[in-house]
């Protein structure tokens, strides 16, 4: 898979540092688009083992959860053990979604809904099948998107976010999948900004009444910053 868009060559070495250099902003966007407002400082406190007061202790917890899930797919990235699974992202909910959902490193097993729309996601009984088919539209290539890193990754996200593999967590997950699969290939994260949440939040409402990603595809594409992407060109 290549970068058809920005040209970027693949380096995994250097996608992989950049990714660690963002750690912070990472989980601090993660959890502030979930509504959780910890500032910059107070995240790398939480990730460096501190606690911080004035914060719910789950909020806490949360926080913490998403460093680990960050941390353990650096790892798996690094030794090139991350793959399109079902069970790597069940072993990725078990750390980003423990004590924060009924269930976590199991896909659902009752009906969920999505506030804001009256799209239904599939039932559970669906979700194996529909797991396997995604991977296999990525690994295989499928129709429109057979030529761009980018474009396979943004599938990956969106789908799983639409058929809510999850009880909960599911957009989180999605951008744990979407990022995995980008870094094992040698490309950087896209990271979605908390300052962006309502234009996040608006387009996602209506990717889930829709389906079309295109919308989407252009403003995940918009929030991969320019500094990483120099940094990709300019490696050695």
């Amino acid at each position: 898979m290549k970068d058809n868009h920005w040209n970027m060559p693949p380096n995994k070495k250097m996608a992989l540092f950049i990714a660690k250099k963002q750690l912070v902003s990472l989980v601090y966007d993660a959890v502030n688009l979930e509504g959780i407002n910890f500032t910059i400082p107070e995240v790398q406190t939480l990730l460096e083992g501190i606690t911080v007061g004035g914060h719910k202790l789950s909020d806490q917890t949360i926080t913490v959860n998403q460093g680990k899930a960050w941390e353990q797919l650096f790892e798996w990235v690094k030794q090139d053990q991350f793959i399109l699974s079902k069970e790597r992202a069940c072993n990725l909910h078990a750390i980003a979604g423990k004590e924060e959902t009924m269930e976590w490193g199991v896909f659902r097993t009752g009906q969920v809904f999505i506030s804001g729309t009256d799209y239904a996601p599939p039932h559970h009984s669906e979700l194996d099948g529909r797991f396997s088919k995604l991977v296999d539209e990525i690994l295989e290539n499928k129709d429109a998107y057979d030529n761009d890193v980018y474009d396979n990754a943004i599938h990956l996200f969106l789908s799983m976010a639409r058929n809510q593999f999850f009880y909960h967590v599911n957009k989180r997950m999605g951008r744990f999948m979407m990022n995995g699969y980008l870094l094992s290939h040698g490309y950087p994260v896209i990271n979605v900004p908390a300052k962006r949440q309502l234009e996040f939040n608006q387009l996602m409402i209506a990717f889930y009444e829709s389906g079309n990603e295109a919308p989407m595809n252009k403003f995940l594409r918009s929030c991969l910053g320019a500094n990483a992407i120099s940094m990709m060109k300019e490696a050695p």
